[in-house]
């Protein structure tokens, strides 16, 4: 069962997530997270890279709607989120899929590593605001080379999902959160 630190940082994403503030995730949320994403990049309707942005955030939907909606009403609570969360660390093949196509959307110029500017649209695109992920960015990067590899974020993002300590740089993945 998840810890209650486990449950605020969750909760945290998932309100972010949760575009009309109904409570729920719905695929109509990962549509406006589309929009975000690529509006950020200024990536028009049928380009290519629109449509891989696209094609990230629907499958995540997919994935999130398959596992966790245990009522079959076409949107998930964080509650229901909650018992896929508990089951991640058994999953590491579904956790590291996530991170790599994560790791796709995030690396903006194709350069295998995500920058601090990359990592700030992140911020930006799921929480509607890049305030403090300046700060954040060094945490997560530990050897400090200016950027995060595809194995050091796979990491990061693993230990964020599953991870359960509150000191982790992990746990700074989407940006400050609210410890209390």
């Amino acid at each position: 069962m998840a810890s209650e630190f486990q449950r605020r940082k969750v909760a945290g994403v998932f309100e972010a997530m949760d575009a009309d503030r109904n409570g729920f995730l719905e695929e109509s949320d990962f549509e406006a997270l589309t929009q975000r994403w690529v509006g950020i990049r200024g990536w028009q309707p049928g380009t290519e890279d629109h449509e891989r942005m696209r094609a990230i955030m629907m499958g995540w939907w997919s994935a999130i709607s398959t596992m966790s909606d245990a009522d079959h009403d076409d949107k998930v609570s964080l509650d229901e989120l909650m018992t896929v969360v508990d089951q991640l660390p058994a999953m590491d093949d579904a956790v590291y899929a996530t991170a790599e196509a994560m790791f796709d959307a995030i690396d903006e110029n194709g350069d295998d590593r995500i920058a601090a500017a990359e990592h700030q649209q992140v911020v930006y695109a799921w929480k509607g605001s890049a305030d403090g992920a300046e700060e954040v960015f060094p945490k997560l990067d530990l050897n400090r080379d200016g950027h995060l590899s595809r194995d050091e974020f796979r990491e990061l993002w693993s230990g964020f999902w599953r991870g359960d300590d509150p000191a982790s740089p992990s746990q700074w993945m989407f940006g400050p959160y609210q410890t209390s």
